[in-house]
């Protein structure tokens, strides 16, 4: 369930493409099978992490002869909405998108799962309230989250002991003193270990660059009447001033320098795992990576630092996750269904699923299975996953383009493109409301 940067895909087209096809219709919308003899899931997984999945899916389908379940796995939206368009959809897909649950809610390109819910007394509370609103749209719920991911700290013990730092910081300020003591530069100024990278773009621990920081600021992306509100809200322009202070403390030449000779991140020479940055923003998963490919790294995790003015922040997080669902057109709709509520809320295969990729367990029963592997460092992000306080990307009609257009706006800033930060914010807000018109009244995300 990797974050990846390139995972904000162009969902212009998502949007714009499951909205002609839901005009059009499907022969097979809401068709039923008595015999239902296969059972097609599409997710986003590949090689180790699909393989775990596909166990996962195994043991179901060993308990259940009257399907037969077959997993595709490396599918992203582009793929899951050309499906749909074409009238061939799977039975179940699902997405590391959890952003475009805007589009697929309110296009109808997934089905509503209201009335499963409800005819199996499926009782939501047993997930967090992030997870419940990032798996819905407007009230019509055409999601379930399977596993989650939650952003915390990883940092490097052997080079704190160095640097003479005896635990985590828990405010930025923390953070910025502790990056200086951290880096370290060669004579001629070059980088050569960096104490934290701030930059916008830099591996999935900067996802949609400013969305992971946005709990730990306090700030919000839309007010009560869904208007962008980034210009007006303090707590935005505090978050990219304390971002560019720091990119300008490294030099914005020598950080692009410096990343250009790093490892990639999902890699045996990822920056963190070789030495090459003391802290680094992640999610979850980089705990299995780690055990993988650096098993004697020496490291800790921790909640995120926050902003000094919100002590009271501190424990929570960044939060997105899988989300599963049943599109329109599929041919085994009560089958699907079926699988569906196993895969998130039955606690074994929740635990055996989060052992195997090291996600987090996506309900609080889960999150407590005697199943789970102990492991401290894992158990932070769980903690972190059901803290009230953590948060999610806002979930609208325009689904992941609104974050294109601030990813976009960030690049900018750090860069020293934006020469006054109130106008430039002024300029994004109105762009985000633009987008968010044309995708409400019908067209998709422009």
């Amino acid at each position: 369930m990797r974050r990846v940067t390139g995972s904000l895909l162009a969902a212009a087209a998502v949007g714009a493409a499951l909205t002609a096809a839901i005009t059009m219709g499907s022969a097979h919308a809401g068709a039923r099978s008595a015999k239902a003899d296969k059972l097609v899931v599409w997710v986003g997984w590949s090689k180790r992490e699909l393989s775990v999945f596909k166990s996962v899916v195994s043991e179901y389908d060993a308990k259940h002869p009257e399907v037969q379940i077959k997993v595709v796995g490396s599918i992203n939206d582009t793929k899951i909405t050309n499906a749909i368009r074409s009238g061939n959809a799977p039975d179940v897909v699902s997405s590391f998108t959890s952003a475009n649950v805007g589009v697929y809610c309110g296009t109808g390109a997934w089905v509503d799962l209201s009335p499963y819910l409800k005819k199996d007394h499926v009782d939501l509370s047993q997930f967090p309230k992030t997870s419940l609103y990032y798996t819905q749209y407007k009230g019509k719920r055409c999601a379930l989250p399977l596993l989650a991911d939650s952003y915390g700290l990883y940092y490097n013990k052997a080079l704190f002991r160095k640097a003479g730092i005896t635990k985590p910081p828990k405010t930025f300020t923390e953070l910025a003193a502790d990056a200086k003591k951290l880096t370290q530069r060669a004579k001629s100024g070059k980088l050569k270990v960096m104490g934290f990278d701030p930059f916008w773009g830099f591996y999935s621990g900067n996802f949609a660059d400013m969305t992971n920081y946005a709990p730990l600021f306090a700030a919000t992306y839309l007010d009560g009447k869904g208007k962008a509100i980034l210009a007006s809200r303090f707590a935005w322009s505090k978050l990219l001033r304390w971002q560019k202070k720091l990119i300008d403390y490294y030099g914005y030449d020598k950080v692009v320098r410096f990343q250009a000779g790093l490892g990639d991140e999902f890699s045996p020479s990822n920056a963190f795992e070789v030495g090459k940055i003391a802290m680094l923003m992640d999610g979850e998963w980089r705990v299995a990576f780690i055990a993988a490919e650096h098993p004697k790294l020496s490291y800790g995790t921790a909640p995120m630092p926050v902003d000094d003015a919100h002590p009271n922040l501190y424990g929570a997080g960044s939060v997105n996750g899988t989300i599963i669902g049943i599109p329109k057109g599929g041919k085994h709709a009560d089958e699907a269904w079926a699988l569906v509520k196993y895969l998130t809320t039955n606690d074994h295969a929740l635990a055996k699923f989060s052992n195997g990729i090291r996600n987090v367990p996506s309900t609080r029963t889960s999150a407590k299975s005697p199943e789970l592997k102990p492991d401290p460092r894992f158990q932070t992000f769980i903690r972190i996953f059901n803290n009230p306080n953590s948060a999610t990307a806002p979930i609208t009609a325009a689904g992941n383009a609104n974050l294109t257009l601030v990813g976009r706006f960030t690049v900018k800033w750090q860069a020293g493109k934006v020469k006054n930060l109130h106008d430039g914010l002024k300029k994004l807000d109105r762009q985000i409301d633009a987008q968010n018109a044309q995708a409400s009244a019908g067209g998709g995300p422009p």
